[in-house]
């Protein structure tokens, strides 16, 4: 039977390295006052015994957890898991906060907060007392919630707020929503369009209306009128078929629609190929998100990506690095990008073959 190997522990570490734990320690959280020499001398140890550093010991040993709290909205996020319609929202997240935590040895958690709850602050209260996170990352709508920052302002734990662009605690940070619609709404002008509908998200989300006024500065730049051609969703599929129902049913219906979800875009789609136009023909379709369904789409779907794996590993970034200190200017900025797909083209283009 094969023996079972010891573990490396922060001792063998001080004995190769001929230094006291308290030295191995300082370096290991990374302290002031350990000199370069001694610093080089315990990583050496640490690379050559192979030692990973316990979690649990390091947050014994000092005022640092090396956790970083990500929480998302609780009912939407498991209305979609159940729905299972291919949204990569929380996988995106995870990937880019994750991947940067671990540059850094530290961890990101992931937690879900009902935000609408009246007990919000007894939910985000326990999840602080359970992990004491070095930093947390809310995403909309827990961003804007002054509840939930007024409760990290007052543990003083550093925070990032994505979707947000309000004064106040915390680092506001966003994904260049209003400058994504105007990309969009000037793509589908040099195209020809000259009508071009807008679908816009939920209002509880500020980004809905940056988005609806980046379509609006879009066309007045242009000269381009937009007047009835804005219709509010939800950023769910049947709010999707409304909103195109109406917009189609215009006496002057838009040539293009730009719509601020994947899944109202994959609405307005079907709506139209039911109502017997043809895309991108009859109807040019952009939408947001960018998700892993657009491509498998007949025609895909041209869309807005969202940059959430870089705004996440932007945001532990900050959080790590710039801990208690302000992050100058606000609000930071990630600019998402436009991928061109089958679904845009100038007005009476026939489908590609």
């Amino acid at each position: 039977m094969a023996r079972r190997r010891q573990a490396v522990t922060i001792k063998h570490v001080a004995a190769d390295a001929g230094v006291s734990l308290q030295t191995v320690s300082r370096v290991i959280n990374n302290e002031p006052n350990v000199r370069p020499a001694m610093k080089d001398r315990v990583q050496a140890s640490i690379d050559k015994l192979g030692y990973v550093p316990s979690i649990a010991a390091q947050r014994m040993s000092g005022s640092r957890s090396y956790l970083i709290l990500a929480i998302n909205d609780r009912d939407r996020t498991i209305a979609d898991w159940r729905a299972r319609q291919g949204g990569d929202w929380v996988d995106q997240m995870l990937l880019g906060g994750m991947l940067k935590a671990s540059e850094y040895g530290y961890r990101m958690i992931f937690e879900l907060v009902d935000t609408h709850s009246d007990h919000v602050e007894r939910e985000l209260g326990a999840a602080i007392a359970a992990l004491q996170p070095d930093g947390v990352i809310l995403t909309p709508p827990h961003s804007e919630n002054p509840l939930i920052t007024g409760l990290l302002a007052e543990h003083g734990i550093p925070f990032a707020r994505i979707g947000s662009k309000a004064s106040g605690p915390g680092i506001a940070m966003t994904m260049g929503d209003e400058a994504s619609a105007r990309l969009a709404t000037d793509y589908l002008i040099k195209l020809g369009h000259r009508r071009i509908g807008f679908i816009a998200g939920p209002e509880e989300y500020s980004l809905s209306d940056w988005r609806k006024t980046g379509w609006k500065l879009a066309m007045e730049a242009a000269g381009l009128p937009y007047d009835g051609l804005c219709v509010r969703g939800d950023f769910g599929y049947d709010s999707g078929v409304a909103a195109t129902e109406a917009l189609l049913g215009r006496a002057e219906p838009p040539t293009a629609i730009i719509a601020s979800s994947d899944q109202m875009t994959l609405a307005a789609l079907d709506t139209a190929i039911k109502q017997g136009l043809s895309v991108p023909r009859d109807l040019s379709l952009i939408s947001f998100d960018n998700t892993p369904v657009v491509r498998f789409t007949n025609p895909q779907l041209t869309a807005i990506d969202q940059p959430i794996a870089a705004t996440f590993s932007k945001a532990v970034e900050l959080l790590i690095e710039h801990a208690n200190e302000t992050v100058e200017p606000q609000p930071v900025r990630v600019e998402g990008s436009l991928i061109e797909r089958g679904s845009t083209a100038p007005p009476g283009t026939e489908p590609r073959a």
